[in-house]
């Protein structure tokens, strides 16, 4: 194959790919099995962005809705608590815990948030989200310094479970459990030296984090509390992360998932168009297979779900033909986005 002919979408092969992992998970991916939620978003917003969501049968749909909803944690039958509650991350832990372990049967945010997305993508209309229960488990993980746990069971608390949060949040369009204040005072300390932003105060800047912190703060209305300065230096941090596509910190080496979580902080800055495309453009489809589907983070590398999907993402931004267009700040489809604006409108009305 030359090195041309791989530089446009294997659009075919990318679908079939994604369909794979819908159907069945390989053994190399047997360590996240708890995390299964997450491969389901990567397959099924993959296939969105590929405009072939209609790939996935009405069946195996109403299949991955029905599986979704059985991940869904409830609140406590006898005292009513609902702190606990959201989506967890597989089957294999959605199970009914004596009362000494009943601890670990509770909702986490990056399996809440991705779960919702999957819904949305899926043409679901969430009337069997319990949404004052998932606001109530979002209120529970807020830290006083204002970033987020993912989990009551007890885990990190960082910039990424801000963002899931704040997602959350905008879904369900309930910002009752989130507060907004100490979450972009916790985003502003986490500012670096160098103007990018960690995943805690005084670590060191990254591309993922900072596009976490952007996105909150763009979901939040909250970007205005960045001063100028603050947002150019900011701009030129993230423009000195590209080489060829783009790396998350300096002197680190470039990686396909950067072309989205880079790209999309410069989307919400409105800084895109700065960057070099066909550099960025060039560098992705060197980690495409052209054969069996899917993108890799680096050449001749194997390839993996959340890399095919997040390496199609960052195509999106730049206008690749062939893919749908995606909302940076939620990384859905504006498809997807347009259903959840009129799920908001039937709420409103019925309120």
């Amino acid at each position: 194959m030359n090195n041309e002919e791989n530089k446009t979408l294997a659009h075919r092969q990318h679908v079939k790919y994604f369909m794979r992992f819908l159907n069945v998970l390989p053994s190399s991916l047997s360590s996240h099995d708890t995390t299964r939620v997450t491969i389901a978003y990567f397959s099924v917003s993959g296939l969105d962005v590929l405009g072939s969501i209609t790939s996935i049968s009405l069946d195996l749909q109403s299949r991955i809705i029905k599986w979704l909803y059985q991940l869904q944690v409830h609140p406590n039958k006898e005292n009513g608590d609902m702190s606990a509650c959201g989506f967890q991350g597989s089957s294999t832990i959605n199970i009914d815990f004596d009362t000494g372990s009943s601890h670990y049967r509770c909702g986490h945010l990056a399996m809440t948030y991705t779960g919702l997305c999957i819904l949305l993508s899926l043409g679901d209309d969430l009337s069997r989200v319990n949404r004052k229960a998932l606001i109530e488990g979002v209120k529970a993980l807020q830290t006083e310094e204002g970033n987020f746990a993912a989990t009551l069971s007890g885990c990190e608390s960082d910039m990424r479970f801000v963002y899931c949060a704040a997602c959350i949040s905008y879904i369900l369009n309930d910002w009752s459990g989130f507060n907004i204040k100490r979450a972009t005072d916790y985003i502003i300390n986490s500012i670096g030296y160098d103007y990018g932003i960690a995943q805690c105060p005084e670590l060191e800047s990254h591309g993922g984090t900072t596009f976490c912190a952007l996105a909150t703060l763009s979901l939040t209305n909250q970007l205005d509390k960045l001063t100028e300065y603050q947002i150019e230096r900011l701009k030129r941090w993230l423009l000195f992360r590209q080489i060829d596509g783009f790396q998350g910190r300096p002197n680190k080496p470039v990686d396909t998932c950067y072309s989205f979580w880079v790209g999309a902080s410069l989307k919400i800055l409105d800084a895109l168009h700065l960057s070099n495309y066909s550099n960025n453009r060039n560098y992705v489809y060197e980690t495409q297979d052209y054969v069996v589907g899917g993108f890799s983070k680096w050449p001749d590398t194997c390839t993996d779900p959340m890399h095919t999907y997040l390496g199609l993402a960052g195509l999106s931004l730049i206008g690749e033909n062939g893919l749908l267009e995606i909302v940076p700040t939620l990384n859905i489809t504006k498809r997807a986005h347009d259903h959840l604006k009129t799920l908001h409108e039937k709420w409103a009305h019925e309120s």
